[in-house]
């Protein structure tokens, strides 16, 4: 494990950016499946508007990039307090990592699978991670 606290946001921001590249390739695919002309759009169009239009299959990785940028903001915050306070540990560490690999997990599972009760348990364990670290946080940064 790398001794940088910082290292899995950075890997957290790109899993993000891959997330929002599958779910852009997934949507132009299914717009040209579905005879969707960009050109023809109406101004101001949003991703919501696409429910109901585009198959549930594409529209889970688009759930998912908002997720990603959601919760993980918070993630990211906590890890740059721990860093700034000295409060990188192997504990925060592994902790800052598990967060990220079931973040890429329930990635994963929400835009491909996405049955919400195995959803909600990735997601809970994934929480108690960020909780833990928010906690430690405070720790460190109260001194």
């Amino acid at each position: 494990m790398p001794e940088n606290l910082l290292a899995p946001g950075a890997v957290l921001a790109l899993w993000t950016l891959v997330m929002l590249s599958w779910a852009a390739v997934t949507r132009f695919q299914a717009f040209s499946k579905i005879g969707i002309d960009l050109k023809a759009a109406p101004p101001g169009g949003r991703g919501v508007d696409l429910e109901g239009v585009l198959p549930p299959l594409t529209n889970w990785k688009s759930h998912n990039y908002t997720h990603l940028c959601e919760q993980p903001t918070l993630f990211y915050a906590v890890i740059i307090f721990l860093h700034l306070s000295g409060g990188s540990t192997d504990l925060t560490r592994g902790l800052a990592w598990a967060y990220v690999v079931l973040r890429i997990v329930h990635s994963f599972w929400q835009s491909t699978v996405n049955r919400v009760p195995v959803r909600f348990v990735i997601f809970s364990v994934a929480t108690l991670c960020l909780f833990a670290l928010s906690l430690l946080a405070v720790i460190a940064t109260l001194g």
